[in-house]
This record gives structure tokens, sequence and C-alpha cells, in this order.
């Protein structure tokens, strides 16, 4: 039962993402903010007060995927530790 709430919330999460990604190649101003972010959780941050919810490591797991014209990549900064 509990495998199926977490499969379910990913599922959700997946969509979020991927209906945020969509937006963000119609709005310029939030394809800006979002190119300007430092790490995946400000982007979810963005993105959550967009009315998106997913988080920042839900994003870098998306990496190489893509929707539309935007395929997810993740950046490394030298430096960033985890």
């Amino acid at each position: 039962m509990i495998f199926h709430i977490i499969e379910f919330y990913l599922l959700m999460s997946l969509d979020q993402l991927r209906k945020f990604l969509k937006e963000m190649q119609k709005d310029d101003s939030l394809k800006n903010a979002v190119l300007s972010s430092s790490t995946a959780d400000d982007v979810a941050l963005i993105a959550l007060r967009r009315g998106y919810e997913f988080s920042g490591d839900e994003l870098l797991r998306f990496s190489g995927k893509k929707v539309g014209r935007v395929t997810v990549q993740k950046n490394d900064v030298p430096g960033e530790y985890n």
C-alpha cells in the first residue's frame, strides 16, 4: 500500500514538472528566472510560487529528459558539496 502511495506521488510530481517546463517554453521571464537559478531547489521554489509542486531532487533525476523544446540538464557547479 505505501509503495503505491509513493509511486502515485512520484507520478504526480513528474506531471507537475512536465507542465512547468511547458509553461517555461511560453514565458521568457520564467525561462530567464530558471536559467539564472543556482540550484535545482531554487527552480523548484520558482515552480512552487507558480503552483507547481516538485522537488529539486526530482528535477535533478529528470536530467537528460526532454519536454517540448526544453531538455533538463544538470550543471555541476565547482565547489558545491552535497
